[in-house]
């Protein structure tokens, strides 16, 4: 019997390229689709020997075509942090929306099942804390974030249209902070600045008085928890993330801890326009549908990134 064949789109991209390592370690074919605009080869590297992987190098904004049988999609295409999306705003906003119509159409046309990378992000700068799936969100469409908010919003309705209109069967998945091995190190998020300053002896930058608070998911408990959000029965959104929350101040004293440069300290600087104050899932919905929550901790998941950018960290 064949084996069942799944697209990852954005497969050299963080996550991306964990969800290609642990289908294939599943059983499956696995197509991976990239254009490499934030993603990278080097993830996806040790994959190109096996007979069970393919790779197309593909802007999924234009038309998607993937010959023979499909049974799977996952759409993680997209620039995804502040520094890529703010950059390049007419990609972030082509991807969530002509991209992931076409791998509506193309799921359509395949009869596959797909799942859509959403984000935290819809809910913008919170005015409900924590965030359940059933608030609307606080989201500055005009705003520079709204790129990224806005794309993923639209992502988030043209898949329930898809569902809806014409029995797709579709999956969403609210991802909140996640970290791990193969983050880029100068994506401009937190995680990979601190350590990279900590690794250097610079100064860890915090912007604003470091009271806003973020949740850390290691990136095996989401690659988890979107196995069982795919061969779930659920169309609408879920959540995932950790929902121990933490000071990005008190974030940046646990980094320097555990990288132990003495030399580092911490500098101030003013916040972003609309960045978010307060960040932290409620994962209700996702332990009952999905008997899921994280298993790693945080110092046990921080302790391995250490590892990985102790090693791609270069003076």
């Amino acid at each position: 019997m064949s084996k069942e064949k799944i697209l990852i789109t954005g497969a050299a991209g963080f996550i991306g390229s964990h969800l290609c390592d642990r289908f294939l370690r599943d059983g499956f074919h696995v197509i991976g689709m990239d254009n490499l605009l934030t993603g990278s080869l080097n993830n996806i590297q040790h994959l190109f020997s096996l007979a069970d992987f393919e790779f197309y190098h593909h802007d999924v904004s234009r038309f998607v075509h993937v010959p023979g049988k499909l049974d799977y999609i996952l759409h993680f295409a997209s620039p995804a942090s502040p520094i890529d999306y703010l950059k390049m705003p007419i990609q972030t906003l082509k991807v969530g929306s002509l991209g992931t119509h076409n791998l509506l159409g193309l799921a359509r046309e395949k009869r596959a099942r797909v799942l859509i990378a959403s984000t935290s992000e819809v809910y913008g700068d919170p005015l409900v804390h924590p965030q359940t799936e059933d608030y609307w969100g606080n989201v500055n469409p005009i705003g520079p974030r709204g790129v990224y908010d806005e794309a993923k919003r639209f992502q988030e309705a043209i898949t329930m249209a898809y569902h809806r209109y014409h029995g797709l069967e579709t999956r969403i998945v609210r991802i909140f902070n996640t970290y791990g091995p193969r983050m880029r190190v100068d994506d401009g998020r937190v995680l990979p600045a601190f350590f990279k300053q900590a690794i250097l002896g610079e100064a860890l930058s915090i912007f604003g008085d470091g009271s806003q608070t973020r949740s850390f998911c290691y990136v095996d408990d989401l690659v988890e928890g979107i196995v069982r959000l795919l061969f779930s029965d659920y169309a609408e959104p879920v959540n995932l993330g950790n929902p121990q929350e933490i000071t990005i101040l008190n974030f940046a004293e646990e980094i320097l801890l555990l990288v132990g440069n003495s030399a580092s300290k911490i500098s101030f600087h003013p916040l972003p326009v609309d960045d978010p104050k307060q960040r932290r899932p409620d994962i209700g919905l996702a332990r009952r549908l999905l008997n899921w929550e994280p298993r790693v901790g945080r110092s046990e998941g921080l302790a391995l990134t250490f590892e990985y950018f102790k090693a791609v960290v270069k003076p």
